[in-house]
């Protein structure tokens, strides 16, 4: 068997269904579309969520809250996973992504959740005051990194 060969299996492609090609056809005058109506019409049917002239359900329910265009997203890493690294380590984004505890390269913000067992340096965007005191009291230390 050849490219030039390969055909489509018997009944998995229709043929185009042509209409407005006159009475003889069967789908000639109205083209299938009826005599009168909205769908009748050119530029005919309605827009997505049309409820026939009735308040649509889009418009019924009640706004809720904003989104903030300028909102920074953060990856967030807890003091407690930091301990699969060796003593006194230098932990950056890029180690975190390599290690897997980050999915893709964003800004990194370190949360108290957790106890550290040994000091790090670690490099974030952006620490909680209980996260620092416990690095801290590890005997470690924090750099806070702009993004």
């Amino acid at each position: 068997m050849r490219l030039n060969e390969l055909k489509p299996p018997e009944g998995a492609r229709k043929k185009e269904k042509r209409v407005g090609r006159g009475v003889g056809s069967g789908h000639g005058k109205t083209a299938c579309r009826g005599s009168k109506g909205q769908n009748s019409r050119a530029g005919r049917g309605t827009k997505a969520g049309f409820e026939g002239g009735q308040m649509p359900l889009q418009r019924r329910l009640p706004k809720r809250g904003f989104r903030s265009p300028f909102k920074k997203h953060f990856a967030i890493i807890h003091v407690g996973d930091l301990n699969r690294f060796p003593k006194d380590t230098v932990v950056e984004p890029g180690l975190l992504l390599q290690s897997g505890l980050l999915k893709k390269e964003e800004p990194v913000k370190l949360l108290a959740d957790g106890e550290l067992q040994h000091p790090l340096t670690i490099r974030v965007h952006q620490v909680s005051k209980a996260a620092l005191k416990k690095v801290e009291s590890a005997s470690g230390k924090v750099e806070v990194i702009g993004s």
